[in-house]
């Protein structure tokens, strides 16, 4: 959408000091709902989720890390935020924009949003059985490892961005060494996008994370050619 001029990277959202671009690439300097002792309790406890509004509240509560622009910290909300930005302007809710803009183009058939316990009972883990996929107010997408790896391969081979926007959305904020849990040894973070070195083995470009059951890590190793 920023590429069709339908969104200002730039542009601080209403009600905020700070921009799109800030929220993407972390330096916002919202706290994280992750962080909410009250959050992992009630996921623990498989409640449902809060309403989105409760959440933020709670959240923002917390108060702000830093001023825009003057460090970096992860943000979960940040990214929430950015979801009701891309639905506020596309005026469609967020699955639709998901298939229309990236799965159909790419074919990633197994693509598809969680947003009920029900679209969880696909995983091959037990403990998703239970989780309510509407604690990630971001989205979860869950799909095969196949059209993970192609959604990433296809982005890196500008299949969805031109060549100017997919060299800006890997300008990377640098934010230290090794990463305890992840296979990071030196880490920075882009605009969506984690990008650094994994020792020996050399650079690569994806994401890691994890949640209550599962930790993932779809990540391609540089350089990345149209044949691999």
């Amino acid at each position: 959408m920023a590429q069709e001029g339908r969104i200002d990277l730039n542009r601080h959202l209403q009600g905020f000091d700070f921009s799109l671009r800030q929220l993407l690439d972390h330096t916002s300097g919202l706290p994280d709902y992750y962080s909410l002792p009250a959050y992992r309790k009630a996921v623990e406890r498989n409640e449902e989720p809060w309403p989105a509004e409760d959440l933020r509240e709670a959240t923002l509560a917390q108060g702000r890390l830093f001023s825009p622009g003057k460090g970096w910290a992860y943000s979960n909300l940040g990214y929430m935020l950015a979801r009701n930005l891309i639905e506020h302007v596309a005026g469609q809710p967020f699955a639709h924009l998901v298939r229309q803009m990236i799965c159909a183009p790419l074919g990633l058939d197994s693509v598809k949003l969680a947003e009920t316990r029900s679209d969880f009972a696909r995983l091959h883990w037990a403990g998703a059985q239970h989780y309510h996929p509407g604690w990630v107010y971001h989205g979860c997408l869950t799909g095969t490892a196949a059209d993970a790896a192609e959604l990433l391969h296809a982005l890196f081979m500008g299949r969805l961005l031109n060549s100017s926007m997919l060299k800006e959305m890997q300008i990377r904020h640098p934010v230290g060494g090794a990463i305890e849990g992840r296979p990071w040894t030196e880490c920075g973070y882009a605009l969506g996008l984690m990008s650094g070195r994994c020792g020996d083995i050399g650079r690569m470009i994806g994401h890691s994370g994890g949640g209550p059951f599962v930790s993932g890590q779809p990540r391609p190793f540089r350089p990345c050619s149209s044949k691999a």
